[in-house]
């Protein structure tokens, strides 16, 4: 099973605090692991501007700014950029099933300050990763729904409301989940 460009999203039980209502982009999934970005928390006190400055990376008058997420627990400090792909990075660039991509190098935030850059973008800082056979165990679980990954969606500003969307575009009426867990 390859989840990469499907969406996690997280059931109402979910134990870990940091992945409450969270749903999640898989980048990368294969024997060896996986790797994703939460796409609907907003990072607190975070902004593009001051994350460019921060880097020493001059803003062009029609430079873009774009949101900044918390990507997830792992390597908070390292920046993501979640794209579509009219931008490539070269090898620095990796292509998600679904038409979308990621690149984690400097040259991406630079190309977006000049005004220039992939049309859809999101910056998350950190990433949600799992070990060889620990995220089959947690959907095993029912921690988590698989759902396909609407570009539309996964690019939208409405952060709050991608949980539910994400779960009505798979068919479910998020008042009809519980908090618990179980297998009939």
């Amino acid at each position: 099973m390859d989840l990469g460009g499907k969406v996690l999203v997280a059931m109402p039980g979910m134990g870990d605090a940091r992945f409450a209502r969270s749903v999640i982009l898989i980048c990368a999934h294969s024997d060896e692991g996986a790797m994703g970005l939460i796409i609907n928390h907003p990072a607190r006190d975070v902004d593009f501007r001051g994350l460019l400055e921060h880097l020493d990376i001059a803003t062009a008058p029609e430079g873009r700014s774009i949101r900044v997420h918390f990507g997830g627990p792992v390597e908070r400090g390292r920046g993501f950029v979640l794209h579509s792909t009219d931008y490539s990075g070269g090898s620095a660039t990796l292509n998600i099933p679904g038409g979308l991509a990621m690149t984690a190098t400097l040259d991406v935030l630079e190309a977006l300050a000049k005004g220039e850059g992939p049309a859809r973008a999101l910056l998350a800082l950190g990433y949600s990763g799992w070990g060889p056979g620990q995220l089959e165990g947690e959907i095993r679980r029912n921690d988590w729904i698989v759902a396909d990954a609407p570009a539309d969606l996964l690019f939208s500003l409405d952060d709050g409301g991608k949980w539910a969307a994400v779960l009505r575009g798979a068919g479910i009426d998020p008042v009809s989940l519980s908090g618990t867990a179980g297998r009939a």
